[in-house]
């Protein structure tokens, strides 16, 4: 079976196509193709509360284009899910109703509790279980906001969406307030649930983890994410670019990312992270298989 995933996020705008597979005991999750547009919403959404028309047309062709992508791949069905930036904009509901009418997409604006749902669906149950029993906890963070989810084996236990991630740092806007928030929630849970190893999803977590050569599957120890940080943060903008190989559109965003994955670690007293390098739109892909199945059981 052949799936689309749509994610429009803050800082850039993915389409995942995937085949599911089902010859073993779990299904087999093939990713296909991924195709990235980095059209930065949240440049405009979270200073300014509006998307400008600008962006509005790069990201109304940008669906017109993975319309095309889609026809041509024939999924048997697809989701496309818009997050925090759309979520914030006051023109978001314009923005739908436009990419409809160009794209025939439909568009959801989903919450950052749902967003959270959606990422978990990824069975990160499975890949932190391998790791030992107990709580851990499921760190996604986007250029808007950061999810956290507090999972025991195949339970959520609690999960919380805050209004923090890499663009909204970047930008000035989190407030000493918004992470004290963050710190004391994170401090809360870790007393109760007492997590034993984090799991991080998100492009720029991605990103450090293959930079940092751990080896796939390990763990991405607390200290060497540090270490790693400091180091990029010692070449500016531009050397991060040309020196570091790292994506313009991603060079500014890397650092506060980091910010995050780390200030949660410290919070929780956790020294481990995994980095399974799924997201939003591999969520979509686990939904849309699980939709299918209750469909035809």
């Amino acid at each position: 079976m052949k799936f689309a995933a749509i994610d429009v996020g803050s800082n850039a705008v993915r389409l995942l196509l995937a085949k599911v597979e089902e010859e073993s005991v779990h299904p087999v999750y093939e990713k296909v193709a991924l195709f990235r547009m980095p059209i930065r919403l949240g440049e405009d959404a979270f200073p300014h509360k509006r998307i400008s028309e600008e962006k509005i047309q790069q990201l109304v062709k940008t669906m017109i284009g993975f319309k095309y992508l889609m026809d041509a791949f024939e999924p048997a069905d697809y989701m496309a899910c818009a997050t925090s930036a759309m979520r914030e904009a006051s023109n978001n509901r314009e923005i739908v109703d436009l990419i409809h009418k160009r794209s025939e997409i439909d568009l959801s604006i989903i919450s950052g509790k749902r967003e959270a749902e959606i990422i978990y669906t990824n069975h990160v149950e499975r890949i932190a279980g391998n790791h030992g029993q107990g709580c851990h906890l499921y760190v996604d963070v986007g250029g808007g906001s950061t999810e956290i989810i507090v999972f025991d084996e195949y339970r959520i236990m609690e999960s919380r969406s805050f209004d923090i991630g890499s663009i909204r740092i970047h930008e000035g806007l989190v407030t000493r307030r918004d992470w004290e928030d963050m710190k004391l929630w994170v401090k809360h849970v870790s007393s109760r649930y007492q997590p034993i190893s984090a799991v991080g999803s998100g492009g720029n977590v991605n990103f450090l983890y293959s930079m940092s050569k751990t080896k796939d599957g390990e763990p991405f120890e607390y200290n060497k994410l540090k270490k790693l940080n400091s180091y990029i943060r010692s070449f500016t903008i531009e050397q991060r670019i040309s020196e570091l190989n790292i994506r313009p559109d991603r060079a500014d965003l890397i650092v506060p990312a980091a910010k995050i994955y780390l200030s949660v670690m410290k919070w929780s007293g956790i020294t481990d992270m995994f980095v399974p390098q799924m997201g939003l739109a591999d969520g979509i892909i686990h939904v849309l298989y699980n939709k299918h199945k209750q469909t035809f059981v």
